[in-house]
């Protein structure tokens, strides 16, 4: 009866181990980007937080991030950064990047006031390393003014 029992302990033991050996599953999604905040710089410029969202079930390096950015219809200008940034699993960071808006964007939010908020969007591509990938993407969000601090949007 004792060889029986030990045969069935390290059949179940087998079992357990073959389960194990693929490991976790790896899931690779396309990054994103959005503005975290837009603040206007006395010299006209824009100074933005980017935030680059990771949705995959592994690290990921952000090689490049180029961005054409409108607001409120109306072309802003566009940024090209190389932000050399590891978000992890399912996470987010923030980096900054500068631009100096055209005349028709800088008008639209300077104009903004108190609880009025203003449309924008991202529309470029992300390029990541470990691992390696290349992703067109395209974002739509709306930012307001921030209560008590003037020329600063979120």
């Amino acid at each position: 009866m004792r060889p029986a029992r030990l045969t069935c302990v390290l059949a179940i033991l087998a079992l357990f181990l073959a389960g194990c050996a693929g490991g976790p599953r790896k899931n690779v999604f396309p990054p994103r980007a959005s503005i975290q905040q837009l603040a206007q710089q006395a010299d006209g410029s824009w100074k933005l937080q980017l935030r680059l969202q990771n949705f995959s079930s592994v690290p990921m390096g952000f090689a490049k991030v180029e961005a054409k950015i409108e607001i409120a219809g109306s072309e802003a200008g566009s940024v090209s950064v190389s932000p050399a940034i590891r978000v992890g699993p399912e996470s987010a960071d923030l980096f900054e990047a500068s631009l100096r808006p055209t005349s028709a964007a800088a008008a639209k939010v300077a104009a903004l006031h108190g609880d009025s908020s203003v449309r924008y969007k991202l529309s470029g591509r992300i390029v990541t390393t470990d691992p390696a990938g290349d992703y067109p993407y395209s974002f739509e969000s709306q930012l307001s003014p921030v209560p008590g601090m003037d020329g600063v949007l979120r």
